[in-house]
């Protein structure tokens, strides 16, 4: 288990916001609806795995025509 959890990289929400531009009313507003982008409670904190916000990240992206 130890293994397992040693490559997870939590971030909080504060992390997340100042990668993405996400404001941090608007991801706790997708908590409590509980959309978009997967949480984690560790205690009375709230986490996103890393993996997690690259994948909502990934879905968002819009391929474009190279020319």
């Amino acid at each position: 288990m130890e293994n397992a959890l040693k490559d997870i990289t939590l971030l909080t929400p504060n992390q997340v916001a100042e990668a993405t531009g996400i404001r941090i009313g608007t991801l706790k507003k997708w908590r409590l609806e509980r959309t978009n982008l997967p949480f984690i409670h560790v205690g009375r904190s709230v986490r996103y795995r890393l993996s997690d916000v690259e994948d909502y990240l990934a879905s968002r992206t819009v391929p474009v025509e190279r020319v």
